[in-house]
């Protein structure tokens, strides 16, 4: 994803079950001869330990390409003129190392205000400005649909005007 200031890079990552096979030893049982069987365990872990299991491999992930990705992010950042962020999807789960938080200004008439002021009187947000994120957030996560199709006229009259006639 991009934006103005920020260039936002998400890898997937492959699920902790299916990267680490079950070997003789872990989850297998000795025979008399002593020659290593392996039993498979059709059990599906718990959500809670498939999520610290995929943030666990996030987080690996993170450590383990640390330098690799401040050499790329270097390099974005002096081409592109943004900043880059990270993060990855690992077993449908979304998990950012870097984002930026840019200060928007906004003029908010008193209604307007009010609603902001009862979400953080209720502990739903602690500022005003958490608040406006906060009402952000849900409004892209219940239309996006309706969000993708104005992003997609918006490239329309992009196209239009970048066709159109020059003064």
């Amino acid at each position: 994803m991009i934006d103005r200031e920020e260039i936002t890079i998400i890898g997937h990552l492959p699920s902790p079950a299916a990267a680490a096979p079950a070997t003789a030893g872990e989850g297998g049982a000795q025979a008399a001869g002593g020659a290593a069987t392996v039993t498979e365990s059709t059990a599906e872990p718990s959500g809670a330990e498939a999520e610290a299991a995929a943030i666990g491999r996030s987080r690996r992930f993170r450590e383990e390409t640390r330098d690799v990705r401040i050499d790329i992010a270097r390099e974005a950042e002096h081409t592109f003129r943004r900043k880059v962020s990270w993060g990855v999807i690992c077993d449908d789960r979304k998990v950012m190392f870097t984002t930026l938080s840019i200060p928007v200004m906004t003029r908010l008439r008193q209604s307007e205000r009010r609603v902001l002021d009862t979400l953080v009187d209720a502990g739903v947000a602690r500022s005003r400005s958490d608040a406006l994120a906060w009402c952000v957030r849900l409004v892209g996560e219940h239309e996006d649909s309706w969000l993708s199709d104005l992003r997609e006229v918006l490239r329309q009259v992009e196209q239009v005007r970048a066709d159109g006639p020059r003064a």
